[in-house]
């Protein structure tokens, strides 16, 4: 069965976004130490790196190793919709969630209107695993279906934003199952259910 992996960047303080829906403030280094993480990140899940941005990645014509859907929230569709990217993940399944769009503004995403249901629904097929990309209240609505979970610790506290999972009080362990540190300071742990 394929599993349900929420691969997500983070800040010291659990946020996946800034209150205005920001990302760019991800500390990811200079020159050599941040080509060192992005290369090394990007070779063990290069298709998490947006089509438009594949080929500056060197990614043109890389298959995908780990994912095969991508799962995400309208706020996080909304970020690169609103730059006139209505495919942003075009070498992969997209859905998008939402109970307020009313039709797709591109052919290759796909609408869902219940999570759970699409999750449980994918994760029946058979192949890769399916990448949840954001946000915290899908991610908090999924939390049952949450097979893995790989965090990229920036360090950086946000102050505000998005949270992680912005849901419910709901206890839920994971156990820590593998850790990378970067000179950048970044962490990546990998998290199982």
């Amino acid at each position: 069965m394929r599993k349900l992996v929420y691969y997500i960047g983070s800040s010291l303080d659990g946020r996946i976004a800034g209150p205005g829906d920001e990302v760019d403030f991800y500390p990811v280094g200079d020159g050599e130490e941040a080509a060192s993480y992005m290369g090394w990140v990007n070779g063990l899940y290069p298709e998490t790196v947006p089509t438009r941005m594949r080929g500056m990645a060197g990614l043109d014509g890389v298959p995908n190793k780990r994912f095969d859907t991508v799962v995400m929230g309208l706020r996080t569709y909304r970020m690169v919709l609103d730059q006139g990217v209505p495919s942003p993940y075009a070498h992969l399944r997209q859905y998008v969630v939402s109970t307020s769009l009313e039709e797709s503004p591109d052919p290759a995403v796909r609408l869902a209107r219940e999570p759970l249901a699409l999750v449980r629904e994918l994760k029946s097929e058979d192949g890769p695993d399916i990448w949840l990309c954001g946000g915290g209240g899908l991610a908090a609505s999924l939390l049952p279906e949450i097979d893995e979970m790989i965090v990229k610790s920036y360090p950086v506290v946000a102050g505000a934003g998005v949270p992680l999972f912005d849901g419910a009080f709901r206890p839920t362990p994971f156990t820590a199952a593998d850790r990378r540190t970067f000179p950048n300071g970044v962490a990546i742990t990998w998290y199982a259910k």
